[in-house]
């Protein structure tokens, strides 16, 4: 793929498929594991129970009070591409995002960082691509990274691997998406139009990117239908049936340094933030240096996403 082709326009969409989006994401890594509604009057003690198991702090990160004083927060949200396919290793960071909830203006923004953004690996003293960082340094090196890239502070990060994506695919009895154009992948093929995905077709579906004219954020686009379409059963009947599964799936395949009341903090104090939501992409263009392809930030990109971020963070 040329250069050309790997240049797209800048996006900043404000649709209600978006937003329900945007509100998927943080909801299924988020609040599904605080439980609001009918998740806490049933099942508070099954959902604190795995809120202990997934929580893990980051040794050298500060610690910090916004969720508990109800100031604006920012989290690292990562998807690993281990747990399937017969990985066990540590992983990269195949998806990548940050999420800022702003409980004054109740608003939420959650900006897209391409996998192959060229950028230093703080602490492993290189030059590459940001997806890397966790491979290097797990969470911490992860959000090192992010924070120097972004200039800022993350509060927080939250990771789940490909084997919890797909136990919750299954987690829900499957999701409904509609496909824009046929394609195969991992020896499947997906016809174009709606068609109803189990956990292993799901991944499958999320993980092609060549043969998308978009590339990766076509792929990004994917995930986030995915993503929607597991919340929207999670979030209804289905999920109240089967809080089990889904409790189950990311108890095995999920990691955040939120501790467990941080957690119900934000779905009982922070909900009115996910009403309001503005999604971007740190928008980058395709380069090849000594044969590897990258995302290049211009400066002006990346002055745009940090000036957005301060004053969401205010």
């Amino acid at each position: 793929m040329d250069n050309n082709s790997r240049r797209h326009k800048k996006v900043k969409k404000k649709s209600s498929g978006l937003k329900k989006t945007v509100i998927a994401l943080l909801t299924i890594l988020l609040v599904i594991l605080a439980g609001t509604g009918i998740f806490l009057a049933k099942t508070y003690f099954d959902v604190k129970d795995v809120a202990n198991k997934v929580s893990a702090p980051v040794k050298g990160r500060p610690d910090d009070k916004n969720i508990q004083e109800g100031q604006p927060f920012s989290v690292l949200l990562l998807g690993i591409d281990t747990g399937d396919f017969g990985r066990n290793d540590v992983g990269r960071s195949d998806t990548m995002l940050v999420a800022t909830v702003n409980p004054k203006e109740k608003k939420t923004t959650l900006i897209s960082i391409p996998r192959d953004t060229r950028t230093e690996i703080v602490g492993h003293d290189t030059v590459e691509k940001v997806a890397h960082a966790y491979a290097y340094g797990q969470a911490k090196m992860a959000m090192d990274t992010v924070d120097n890239l972004l200039d800022m502070k993350l509060n927080h990060y939250v990771w789940i691997n490909m084997m919890g994506f797909e136990e919750l695919v299954n987690a829900v009895d499957g999701v409904e998406v509609t496909n824009k154009f046929e394609f195969e992948q991992d020896g499947m093929t997906f016809k174009k139009g709606p068609i109803k995905l189990n956990g292993e077709e799901a991944l499958a579906y999320t993980r092609m990117r060549y043969e998308d004219p978009n590339g990766d954020y076509g792929r990004q686009a994917r995930q986030q239908q995915v993503i929607e379409a597991i919340a929207n059963k999670a979030l209804g009947f289905t999920g109240v049936k089967r809080y089990k599964e889904i409790l189950k799936a990311i108890e095995n395949n999920m990691k955040t340094d939120l501790e467990p009341e941080e957690m119900f903090d934000i779905a009982m104090k922070y909900r009115d933030s996910f009403k309001n939501v503005q999604s971007e992409t740190l928008q980058g263009e395709g380069v090849m240096i000594d044969g590897i392809s990258y995302q290049e930030i211009p400066q002006t990109e990346l002055v745009r996403v940090q000036n957005l971020i301060k004053s969401q963070l205010k």
